[in-house]
């Protein structure tokens, strides 16, 4: 689907990406990491055509259709269905030439247009746009509301459904989940599951990747690396790759060493100045074999006030929500220093609003709060990332915390959060979403807070800060009230969930698995009783298609029946291929981390790295023809269910 050949990418006179080459299959779900700025957006706008590469090229198959998820908000006064529907630009120029169509009286161009809307299934296009909009999290209210109403974080909501909606081969999404909540993510996951194109996404949701990846593309020293699995094993088969590297490397300099000794003793002498030669000209064609850096540039704590309460904080029988409009009531909660608590919920349900009761800033409407005497609150919320001072550096935001603070103390606790030198004095208004969310952060953490309250605190985080946050809140000796759509965060830290739902808190007993499987249930169930409804009135302006009559249903199931018979040798073929795919990554892993022991390129054991090497070559082979193999079958089982859904559109 995508081919990069000898590939060169510069910015601002700077290489992001070099002498990069490789293809990417048909069909795939890659996922692109790699840290904040090494070029991944970079690459996408290189597929969009939007730079040109300094070297190399950037290729597709004639015609592919590409699908992207933009970062700005192109029309504030259409509705939000109709800015989603916008997405679709075939429809939209089907519509369009039919109202030409119709003002000039052409009743040939009337036809035409009218089959051509058919096979678009212009009918039932407004109503996936509602299921698109209601997957992400808005009201069916909000569809009519204009998009200039809501906020940014929910524009770029509107815009992940625009894409989503759009016809494509190639779906490029860049940070896809950032902006939503657990419910829309789970929603989002089995809707990307489905997609029968190639999808390409910039993530670093280590969930996400792992539910979706079948390939991982990272880029790390200028260089983009594919990897074939989801993330996890992306992890495993780098760490033994840096492994294998470092010994390598460690060989290398052993040998280097050797060499420059010879040269410094016999490059005098005339005897040995013909050795010497041959030495020098050996160290310059000796390609060096860059050290393993795996450090990461995040190495900070959350302090906790040295003074705790127990109980931290107390709800009893309180009532969360605004004057006139309760949202939770009759809540009841006390918060320990060891507490760890996750908020579930479906958007809307409450969780924000709790959350700003538990910080203070709303006052219940009914109940009672009672504070610990040495109770110290931090709160993050997405919101305060636009209340910092633009003009102002991350050391002037601290200064201004802690104006008695030592400087050199103040730049060092920065230094952690990955704000060193000159970057501590750059102004807000030229950071990023991700150094934004680390300055807020680093905010809360040097007050000392004896509880933290964080409400989506990795939104625009790469995984590494993910990684350090986590590492913090584990030793923090107060207590944690989490809000996050990201799974992994909840999982290794939350001992505790509560469920908000129906205007009630009520505790979650089962796994954050079972909740997963809950969402997805709810779902289906929807999008079952939205395929069931009847598409007239579709308010698109195109005659309705009404439901299937009880003989047409029975025909389609029959037809149904006759293809699960008949892709059933498929599933099974794609079932093995997978198994022996990930059974000859095991096996490449294993003998990867073999070939790293520095003990086998001694003299003495040429020939068990040659029977090591011999298998790896063999174990690659085995596994190039198993990924054919599944691909072959995949294309079959696509092309299967497409003439399947052809013939019950016709």
């Amino acid at each position: 689907m995508l081919n990069l050949e000898n590939l060169a990418l510069q910015r601002g006179g700077t290489y992001l990406i070099e002498n990069t080459s490789l293809s990417l299959p048909d069909g795939c779900r890659a996922f692109l990491t790699g840290r904040n700025g090494c070029g991944k957006s970079s690459l996408f706008a290189l597929i969009q055509g939007e730079l040109e590469p300094d070297q190399g090229s950037v290729s597709l198959p004639g015609g592919t259709r590409i699908a992207h998820m933009a970062q700005d908000i192109l029309a504030l006064d259409r509705t939000a269905r109709d800015y989603v529907l916008d997405g679709h630009t075939p429809f939209r120029q089907a519509e369009a030439a039919l109202q030409a169509a119709e003002s000039a009286g052409d009743d040939n161009a009337l036809a035409r247009i009218h089959a051509e809307l058919d096979a678009l299934q212009a009918w039932s296009l407004p109503n996936l746009a509602d299921q698109l909009l209601a997957g992400l999290g808005f009201s069916p209210e909000d569809s009519l509301r204009n998009v200039s109403e809501f906020s940014g974080g929910w524009q770029i909501r509107l815009n992940l459904a625009r894409a989503l909606i759009q016809p494509s081969d190639l779906l490029l999404l860049d940070e896809p989940t950032n902006h939503l909540d657990l419910d829309a993510l789970v929603w989002l996951e089995d809707w990307l599951k489905a997609y029968r194109g190639t999808l390409l996404i910039i993530s670093h949701d280590r969930d996400f990747m792992d539910s979706l990846a079948t390939h991982i593309l990272h880029v790390e020293h200028r260089r983009i690396h594919l990897y074939t699995g989801n993330y996890s094993q992306f992890e495993i088969a780098r760490a033994q790759k840096l492994a294998q590297q470092q010994a390598q490397y460690a060989q290398q300099q052993r040998r280097i060493q050797e060499i420059e000794g010879f040269i410094r003793r016999f490059g005098a002498k005339a005897t040995k100045a013909r050795q010497a030669q041959s030495r020098k000209k050996e160290l310059e064609r000796m390609e060096k074999i860059a050290p393993a850096h795996v450090d990461s540039p995040f190495t900070f704590q959350i302090p906790c006030h040295e003074q705790l309460s127990a109980p931290l904080l107390t709800l009893e029988k309180v009532t969360a929500g605004y004057p006139g409009t309760p949202v939770v009531t009759h809540v009841n909660l006390t918060l320990q220093p060891e507490t760890r608590l996750g908020l579930l919920g479906h958007n809307g349900a409450g969780k924000s609003t709790l959350m700003r009761t538990l910080a203070g800033f709303l006052p219940p409407l009914s109940g009672q709060r009672t504070d610990g005497q040495h109770l110290r609150i931090g709160y993050f919320a997405q919101h305060q990332l636009e209340q910092l001072d633009p003009d102002a550096s991350a050391l002037t935001h601290l200064q201004r915390i802690d104006p008695q603070a030592a400087e050199a103390d103040l730049r060092r606790f920065l230094g952690g959060f990955d704000f060193r030198g000159d970057d501590a004095e750059r102004p807000v208004r030229n950071f990023s979403g991700g150094e934004k969310a680390r300055l807020a952060l680093a905010g809360i953490a040097w007050q000392k807070p004896n509880l933290l309250l964080l409400d989506e605190p990795t939104n625009h985080l790469d995984i590494e800060m993910r990684h350090a946050l986590i590492l913090a809140l584990e030793a923090f000796a107060g207590a944690v009230v989490l809000v996050s759509h990201d799974r992994h965060l909840l999982r290794a830290l939350c001992d505790d969930y509560l469920l908000v739902e129906d205007g009630k808190l009520q505790a979650w007993t089962d796994t954050l698995e079972a909740y997963e499987k809950h969402l997805l249930s709810q779902f289906r169930e929807a999008r079952k009783a939205g395929e069931a409804g009847n598409y007239e009135n579709d308010g698109a302006g195109q005659p309705g298609k009404p439901r299937l009559s009880a003989e047409a249903r029975k025909a389609r199931k029959q037809r149904e029946a006759q293809l699960r018979e008949a892709i059933r040798p498929l599933r099974k073929r794609i079932e093995a291929a997978e198994q022996a795919m990930e059974t000859l990554s095991n096996t490449l892993a294993s003998l990867e981390t073999q070939l790293a022991d520095t003990q086998l390129y001694t003299p003495d054991r040429k020939a068990d790295l040659q029977a090591l090497l011999d298998k790896q070559a063999a174990a690659r082979k085995a596994l190039e023809a198993a990924e054919t193999d599944w691909m072959e079958a995949s294309e079959l089982l696509d092309a299967r269910l497409h003439d399947f859904q052809a013939e019950g559109e016709a």
